[in-house]
């Protein structure tokens, strides 16, 4: 089961933008979950295996600036806004505004949308303004780095929006996702100045904690 597997750099029509060949071998790109099927991602057995509230409690403090990277209907962002309390700002990014439209409802209704920025995503790039970047302070990507034709160039984005020694915590589906892959990722958040600090399993998944250089 995926997180919100919505976000994609890919072009509109379809094919994989400036993809190159070792990654498109290495990493192939992945079928985009649909906003239509959103409900299957946010459910109550979901939150029994997977637990957002303490993956939030671990690694999200009070204040925070944090980056849910393909967030969908809001599954983990729920925990992340309860956890960053009224000082702190959770940056919701996907590139279907029909899951960013879900998501502001649902979380509205709960009254946590003040501590919510959604973002809608371009589809080749993260596109949040220059001036955040050294501003997050925890990253997640969650069963969505795999729908990502140019995984390089999301890791260089993401690096370049955590503050120096901010943390990403990426997980990928061993059933979608096979161990060469997961490992090749790795090495492609390694290039872009991000070093493993932690090896976890999410459920029955593969996970990783990184962390930005300091001198970054």
């Amino acid at each position: 089961m995926r997180h919100n597997s919505n976000l994609s750099f890919m072009s509109s029509g379809g094919s994989q933008a400036g993809s190159s060949p070792d990654n498109k071998k290495t990493c192939p790109h992945h079928e985009v979950f649909s906003a239509e099927r959103a409900g299957l991602l946010d459910t109550r057995f979901r939150w029994f295996l997977y637990r957002p509230d303490r993956l939030a409690g671990r690694y999200v403090k009070p204040g925070d600036q944090v980056l849910d990277f393909g967030c969908g209907p809001g599954f983990f962002t729920r925990e992340f806004a309860r956890r960053v309390g009224d000082t702190g700002t959770v940056i919701a990014v996907d590139l279907q505004e029909e899951m960013l439209r879900i998501l502001s409802e649902k979380l509205g209704r709960e009254g946590l949308m003040p501590r919510i920025r959604t973002h809608r995503c371009a589809p080749d790039t993260i596109g949040l303004p220059p001036e955040m970047n050294g501003t997050v302070d925890v990253a997640f990507a969650i069963f969505v780095v795999h729908e990502v034709p140019e995984p390089r160039k999301l890791f260089r984005e993401i690096s370049s929006l955590l503050v120096p020694g901010g943390l990403l915590f990426f997980s990928e589906p061993p059933l979608v996702v096979p161990g060469r892959e997961f490992r090749a990722s790795l090495g492609y958040a390694e290039e872009a100045g991000l070093r493993v600090v932690e090896r976890r399993v999410l459920f029955v998944n593969r996970a990783a904690v990184l962390r930005k250089d300091e001198g970054q």
